[in-house]
């Protein structure tokens, strides 16, 4: 079984290069005196790529042509890494070939997944080929409404500036825009997307992730620090490799990222879940402007 890494060597030197001068060029591109939010307004003709989407339980869902059939209706899941994933009907409809599995972590657990390759995903017209993805039933469990037939990822959007705008129900894409860490009210982050999240008098770190059907879940040792309501068990919280039990709770807060502040919010609680997580019902009412170039993100009132 093979793991998804890194390479070391000459080439990946020179892909090094490549990405620090894209970076570089994204930075200069981002006015360090105008606020991060600001490329959330910008023109339509700034965009390489802008689409709509519609929202089931929180998460997000976009056309997207795959081996130039299609539309097929996948979810933007910005806690996914790579480039994405098939689920298996879209194998079967398309005929895929399975591969060799990888190694696959959900943040609890790690286990082995099917692979596949799509020669080419186009997502309003932005295009990658030769996609190795990840490959499983992610419909199950699910209601029909919710059932997706793949999963467009984060490292999808990593050469530009990606803008998800939930009350205008749109998702735009651009190469010439950019963020600084410098900026006001930008966020920096070392691994995708984890920023700073105050929870009342606490700050800590919290990973946003549009594609958790939740608000927030906390570890067990971070809820025991802030106040909220007695917890009620809610049975086991499924993840993609394991379930854990789960609790609920309403905290307060006000838990603040970025221009975001909600109070008295429904939360779940794990012993087991290793850090904070921003899930979509929390980002819902906001815009989240992500460049991954400059390790940047910003949520946009």
């Amino acid at each position: 079984m093979g793991k998804v890494r890194r390479g070391i060597g000459g080439f990946w030197c020179a892909v090094g290069v490549v990405v620090w001068m894209a970076a570089a060029a994204a930075a200069a591109g981002a006015r360090a005196d105008h606020p991060a939010c600001e490329a959330a307004r910008a023109a339509r003709e700034a965009f390489d790529m802008q689409i709509p989407f519609e929202v089931i339980d929180g998460r997000i869902y976009v056309q997207v042509m795959a081996n130039g059939r299609g539309p097929f209706r996948f979810a933007l899941d910005t806690g996914a890494s790579g480039l994405g994933r098939a689920d298996a009907s879209l194998v079967a409809a398309l005929g895929l070939a399975i591969s060799p599995p990888v190694a696959n972590s959900d943040g609890v657990a790690t286990a082995a997944a099917d692979t596949t390759t799509l020669d080419v995903l186009d997502v309003g017209g932005l295009v990658k080929r030769d996609l190795r993805v990840i490959t499983r039933d992610y419909n199950r469990g699910m209601s029909p409404a919710a059932a997706l037939s793949g999963i467009v990822a984060r490292e999808f959007f990593a050469d530009g500036l990606l803008v998800i705008d939930y009350p205008r129900r749109l998702v735009s894409f651009s190469r010439r825009l950019a963020l600084s860490p410098t900026q006001e009210g930008a966020l920096r982050y070392e691994r995708p997307f984890r920023v700073p999240v105050s929870v009342g008098s606490l700050v800590v770190e919290g990973n946003l992730d549009t594609g958790a059907n939740v608000a927030f879940v906390l570890p067990r040792a971070l809820f025991e620090r802030v106040p909220g309501t007695p917890l009620e068990p809610v049975g086991q919280g499924r993840l993609a490799n394991t379930t854990v039990d789960a609790w609920r709770s309403t905290v307060h807060g006000p838990f603040v990222i970025g221009q975001a502040s909600l109070e008295d919010v429904e939360v779940r609680v794990s012993a087991r879940y290793p850090e904070l997580l921003v899930g979509a019902h929390a980002l819902q009412s906001f815009v989240v402007v992500i460049d991954q170039r400059s390790r940047a993100l910003a949520v946009c009132r």
